[in-house]
């Protein structure tokens, strides 16, 4: 049971990161309908940032923390203004192709700069660990997990109490009637880009504090498990978004404790062929009917 325990715990803290980024995926698909594979990237370059202002400007864990949402806000609105914002009228194909050069761009230009090599994270937050019967509970897990909850909140009380976040709503659901309203909807999907990035900024930085080590081609793979924890949420939710960015944390520290760590990744794409089968829409997501 303390090894089933200490699974759960590792767990959460791995997907309250997937969810972090999952929120970015969920928000973008909600608004326009695009799976923006580069925001993976975006994620990647937000550890970048957190790395830079710890180990050269000297700033502790929370200052290095917002500097990366910012820096990630920004360059979500550039991405979205210069490929995304002249293709809104294409077909989908054309966007989703656009999707994955601008995530290439991002990956090898910033090996150009930062070279390919993994660089070791400083260390930002103490060592403590909290000893809970056999189970161990380690000060990092502790704040990536407080971290996550104070920003999804946050979320929530941007998008349910704010008029950008109603403006985001209304552009949601139907966006040429938001327009009709005064809705400025150019400017509602740039915020929901800034957003979206700067979450996965923050997420960037906890990763390095969790695994200790970044490296430019780090955003493949959690940019495509938060793509999965999307859709089993349902994708458009962000309520599924948070449940399923835990979901597949715990399903990985799971396969890791009582299997093989070799087979965490086959297990959460066999769990996405599994939702799609059973339940495209995923969890909290709605079946939607198109006119033909």
């Amino acid at each position: 049971m303390d090894q089933f325990i200490q699974q759960m715990v590792n767990g959460i803290s791995l997907g309250s990161i997937y969810a972090l980024i999952a929120l970015g995926y969920t928000m973008v698909y909600g608004i326009i309908k695009l799976i923006n594979f580069a925001h993976g990237d975006v994620y990647m370059i937000g550890a970048y940032i957190g790395f830079a202002a710890t180990t050269y400007a000297n700033l502790g864990f929370f200052p290095a923390l917002i500097i990366s949402m910012v820096s990630c806000a920004v360059l979500g609105v550039v991405v979205e203004k210069i490929a995304y914002k002249p293709l809104r009228n294409s077909s989908r194909i054309a966007v989703l192709i656009t999707a994955i050069g601008v995530s290439l761009l991002l990956e090898y230009v910033m090996m150009f700069f930062v070279g390919a090599e993994v660089r070791s994270y400083p260390k930002l937050l103490s060592d403590k660990v909290i000893l809970l019967g056999d189970v161990r509970i380690n000060m990092q897990q502790v704040y990536i997990v407080a971290t996550a909850i104070a920003l999804m909140i946050l979320l929530q009380f941007i998008v349910h109490k704010t008029k950008t976040g109603k403006a985001m709503r209304a552009v949601s659901i139907d966006k040429d009637a938001a327009q009709l309203m005064g809705i400025k909807v150019d400017q509602t999907i740039s915020y929901t880009f800034a957003i979206g990035s700067a979450f996965a900024g923050a997420a960037g930085v906890l990763v390095g504090i969790y695994y200790n080590s970044i490296d430019p081609l780090m955003g493949i793979m959690p940019g495509l498990k938060a793509f999965v924890a999307a859709v089993f949420g349902g994708i458009g939710s962000i309520p599924g978004a948070m449940i399923g960015g835990l979901s597949i944390g715990i399903m990985e520290t799971l396969v890791s404790g009582y299997g093989n760590s070799m087979y965490r990744d086959a297990a959460v794409f066999a769990f996405l062929i599994l939702i799609l089968i059973l339940k495209p829409a995923g969890l909290l997501g709605k079946n939607t009917r198109e006119k033909v």
